[in-house]
């Protein structure tokens, strides 16, 4: 049987039906390519007082996680919302088609955790994503996104990737916008947003350039505000 477990924002957000699976489950795995913890995993198994292996993109997406569903129960710990990534949809429906048992404990994604800012989460359109650039690779589609939602009046959630620092993802976004010709002004960052570390920014993004931004973080394009969004975004302006 496979277990595929939310664990929620910070490591203190998992249910109590959650750390009773990981407690009775000899094989625990957790995912650790679509974010970077703002936590260490350790403290997980100091909880749990049980080793946590690491699961990589090639070891979820080869599906050789299934192989170990196969032959006993194992539990998937996902940051978030197990069904947040696209991925793991995909590895329920190969695992039901395989015959294999699966039960999904759901919590909390960084999308929930978006009221923070003060921003209604209806107005919210299409998720998007910067990934990191290479020398060969350099995507700006993401901003076809963020104008597809301006052209409705929706606020635009970019995730970021993996290993992509705060500078170069503010670097491409301003080279990706101009190649597009939108004209970006105020954005919001999100940063360990859902911890006790979170931190909510304000600004145009000339202001933000020199700031000191850890992952996990994200941005938001903001539409046109209501006035209620717009006194609880002061709060965060600088």
């Amino acid at each position: 049987m496979l277990y595929l477990i939310g664990l929620g924002l910070n490591d203190e957000s998992f249910s109590k039906e959650a750390e009773k699976i990981i407690l009775k489950t000899k094989k625990v795995f957790i995912e650790n390519y679509t974010i970077k913890f703002p936590y260490q995993i350790n403290k997980l198994e100091k909880k749990f007082n049980k080793k946590i292996l690491i699961a990589d993109r090639e070891f979820i997406e080869s599906l050789k996680i299934l192989k170990e569903a196969e032959k006993e129960n194992v539990v998937l710990l996902v940051y978030g919302s197990p069904f947040f990534a696209t991925t793991h949809i995909s590895l329920i429906n190969e695992a039901k088609k395989a015959g294999i048992k699966t039960k999904v404990l759901h919590n909390s994604s960084v999308f929930d955790a978006l009221g923070n800012t003060g921003l209604q989460l209806y107005k919210f359109g299409k998720i998007t994503s910067i990934p990191k650039w290479t020398k060969n690779f350099k995507p700006t589609s993401f901003i076809d996104i963020i104008k597809e939602n301006l052209s409705i009046n929706a606020h635009t959630l970019i995730l970021v990737d993996v290993g992509l620092n705060f500078k170069d993802a503010i670097y491409e976004l301003e080279e990706s916008a101009k190649e597009k010709k939108l004209e970006i002004k105020d954005i919001v960052v999100c940063s360990a947003i859902g911890t006790k570390n979170e931190k909510i920014l304000y600004s145009n993004i000339k202001s933000l350039k020199n700031k000191k931004i850890k992952e996990p973080f994200c941005f938001i394009i903001p539409t046109k505000l209501h006035f209620v969004e717009e006194e609880n975004l002061k709060n965060f302006k600088f």
